[in-house]
């Protein structure tokens, strides 16, 4: 059986020599290039869809590859698509790059200028691996199989105003709608998720933050099963255990979540630090909850500007959910969303607290009562946001963007890669 080669090279020139070399290589089936990280992923995942066995055996990753950094590819492309095996071709063959490329995930190098001794050698036995691990997915083995769920953080424009129990909702809307769901706190100094889903718990996602491969299994072992069959991958007890959970490890974190579960909600809290940073960067949505007076709507407008400056998310790209709302307020949905510059959620949470107040205080707001306005209104977000499996929403031609009363939700290609 021919062995499929995608490469993935932006160079043009590259891109030429790859493929000549590729297609003089015995038994192999080089198909169209690639030339980005998107496209990469995209592709990946398209076929995933249909089957494994759609997967080319060997993808082959130029070093100069982009937007998304080469290693940071190949760690996405071995979390989400297991049965692939990835050769990284790069200028600098020395032992430090080759340690670090399978660290991330590669399996095997080819030093540039390409020799076809030693890119044959490395496809031959990169191929073999592949197909021994398809056996093995045959059988049932414990891996990664999922194409890539969708990822939606909730951050808040200040302390205070319902972000938590707005990620919270959505996560539980989402898992009672019949997607495997997780529910990630982020807010790594201050996280309250368990609180208000009364859990105790011993790991959190502090022990996922310096390991390298994180297998089925041991990302099995730090979520912890609620009741309503949630997943939940908690901040540590201690805060200062937070500083564990860099950018990087963030970003693998997110990346085996998304390998594993059809949505993963993650609570991003109102301080964005490095790993909170760097998951709104790879969502699909990103949400900013704000309560509709100045200061809050200030800390919004603060927060939206931060995050195009840095170059974490665009404007655009960010959605504000306005909560705590009533139609007698002097700050409507509208003015909201001309301050900051941003679409806003056309689903509103009306302000009744006392709804919650039990269910807050008991730590049980999972059981907040079906007829709440909160809790439906926060339902309706999820279904807003296609996280639930809603027949009544409302898809227009070309999917992507969701109709609101005011505004409308969108979802961007993500910058690592995501399909």
């Amino acid at each position: 059986m021919p062995t499929r080669i995608l490469p993935a090279v932006g160079d043009a020139d590259a891109v030429r020599s790859i493929t000549t070399l590729l297609s003089q290589l015995p038994d192999a089936e080089p198909v169209a290039p690639v030339v980005d990280s998107t496209q990469l992923v995209d592709t990946l995942a398209r076929l995933a869809a249909e089957s494994v066995d759609e997967l080319p055996e060997v993808v082959v990753v130029h070093e100069r590859i982009g937007p998304v950094p080469a290693l940071e590819l190949i760690r996405e492309v071995a979390l989400r698509f297991p049965a692939v095996g990835v050769i990284l071709v790069t200028s600098d063959p020395g032992p430090g790059l080759f340690q670090a490329a399978m660290d991330y995930g590669a399996r095997g190098l080819v030093a540039l200028p390409l020799s076809y001794e030693e890119l044959a050698s490395r496809v031959q036995a990169v191929a073999q691996w592949s197909v021994g691990v398809r056996r093995h997915l045959g059988s049932g083995g414990d891996v990664f199989t999922g194409v890539g769920g969708t990822v939606v953080t909730v951050g808040g424009a200040k302390g205070g105003v319902g972000a938590t129990l707005t990620a919270v909702q959505l996560a539980l809307a989402a898992q009672a709608s019949g997607r495997s769901t997780v529910l990630v706190d982020m807010d790594l100094q201050a996280g309250d998720i368990a609180s208000y889903l009364d859990v105790q718990f011993r790991r959190s996602v502090a022990d996922l933050a310096a390991i390298n491969d994180i297998s089925p299994r041991v990302l099995a072992d730090a979520v912890f099963r609620h009741d309503t069959g949630l997943a939940l991958l908690l901040a540590p007890g201690e805060g200062e255990r937070g500083e564990e959970v860099t950018d990087r490890a963030a970003r693998q974190i997110v990346s085996a979540l998304r390998s594993r579960y059809e949505v993963v909600v993650i609570d991003c809290g109102a301080q964005l630090g490095g790993a909170g940073a760097a998951a709104v960067e790879m969502a699909d949505a990103a949400l900013l909850v704000t309560t509709p007076d100045v200061v809050a709507v200030r800390g919004a407008k603060r927060a939206v500007r931060m995050w195009d400056r840095l170059q974490i998310r665009k404007a655009e790209e960010t959605t504000v959910v306005v909560n705590r709302h009533t139609r007698g307020t002097e700050i409507q949905p509208a003015l909201i969303q001309k301050i900051t510059g941003t679409p806003v959620a056309g689903t509103t949470v009306p302000a009744n607290f006392k709804e919650l107040q039990g269910a807050v205080d008991a730590g049980r707001v999972h059981e907040l009562d079906a007829k709440s306005t909160v809790k439906q209104a926060l339902w309706a977000l999820a279904g807003e946001l296609r996280l639930v499996k809603a027949p009544e929403a409302d898809h227009r031609k070309g999917g992507g963007r969701f109709r609101g009363d005011r505004g409308s939700v969108s979802f961007r290609r993500r910058k690592d890669g995501g399909g």
